[in-house]
């Protein structure tokens, strides 16, 4: 389950992560966008669940600088030794660009070097390297982690996709049905035993298909129409379906985007339906090739008039 859940303060989660762990998840995600930073949420995690595993999806590559997430990433996987996985991506140009003023430049060289720079420093070693997007000099972690994370590269495309099975030890997936999976890992073939699969799973556990279109609809178009996402999606082979969104929402016309998404597109990248029905639809993305199924919880009217009773029941019915 992706962390932390919203309308939920973080202090307040130590009863979400209780109600996780018991239904069966094995995983608490975190994300990093305007919400929550991505080692926060964890690190609370960390303590409250020593039975979970943690990770980030995404911790972005531009955002910080080499050693700072190097340290970030050395001091969870010190609280939680064994249990914690880095994911690392490129993020976007808002994100970088118009929120830390950060150039967003040759992301995937950006994304290739820190990688490199990451299983270098979180193994203890000496670095004094110019990677080419930066140069480190003489950095040394003055506490290496006894067992250092994982490291998973998020990737869209074949050349991202290929440089996680060549250099991570895993990939992260976002917004693709399953039957798109097998797209993407057509590309990661040369990945060695062991390479973890994560993607991030939209659901919205309710029987009420119209108000579950609306808020997916919403997402989609926020998402879809930042330039990568879109490039994703025309080699995912739905250039035809999602043009009179695009070209809707280039012109200013935000409702008539938001009309022009077809249910089919909004059915395949948004898990909705009774919570049994959400779990048999994430379930596919496992049949497909994904490791680590991670669910990214949405508001339902459910939830909106049931409060912190109804999340809870939610999370257990959710779960195995």
């Amino acid at each position: 389950m992706t962390v932390p859940l919203g309308g939920v303060p973080l202090a307040d989660h130590r009863a979400v992560c209780d109600a996780l762990a018991g239904a069966g998840f094995t995983d608490l995600w975190s994300s990093e966008v305007a919400g929550s930073d991505a080692f926060t949420p964890l690190a609370m995690a960390a303590a409250w669940t020593p039975s979970m595993r943690l990770g980030t999806a995404i911790a972005p590559v531009f955002t910080r600088g080499p050693g700072l997430l190097a340290m970030s990433a050395a001091a969870l996987a010190e609280a939680a030794p064994g249990r914690f996985q880095l994911g690392i991506g490129s993020s976007s140009p808002v994100v970088v660009g118009a929120w830390n003023s950060v150039d967003f430049t040759e992301p995937y060289a950006r994304s290739r070097d820190m990688l490199r720079f990451l299983k270098s420093a979180l193994a203890g070693d000496l670095v004094d390297h110019d990677y080419g997007t930066f140069a480190v000099r003489r950095f040394r972690l003055e506490r290496p982690p006894a067992t250092p994370p994982q490291v998973l590269l998020a990737a869209l495309r074949p050349g991202m996709l290929r440089l996680a099975a060549a250099e991570a030890d895993g990939v992260i997936l976002n917004w693709l049905s399953p039957a798109d999976v097998g797209t993407a890992l057509a590309e990661t073939k040369a990945a060695p035993a062991g390479f973890d699969v994560a993607a991030r799973i939209f659901v919205c556990p309710t029987d009420d298909a119209a108000y579950a279109r609306a808020t997916a609809r919403r997402l989609i178009a926020a998402y879809l129409t930042v330039p990568a996402y879109a490039a994703f999606h025309r080699w995912l082979g739905r250039t035809e379906t999602l043009t009179p969104m695009w070209e809707a929402w280039a012109a200013g016309e935000r409702k008539a985007a938001l009309a022009a998404i077809p249910d089919e597109v909004v059915d395949d990248l948004i898990v909705h339906g009774s919570p049994a029905q959400c779990r048999s639809k994430v379930e596919a993305y496992a049949q497909a090739g994904v490791t680590v199924p991670v669910m990214a919880l949405l508001p339902t009217p459910e939830l909106e008039s049931g409060g912190p009773a109804a999340l809870l029941e939610t999370l257990t019915a959710l779960g195995r």
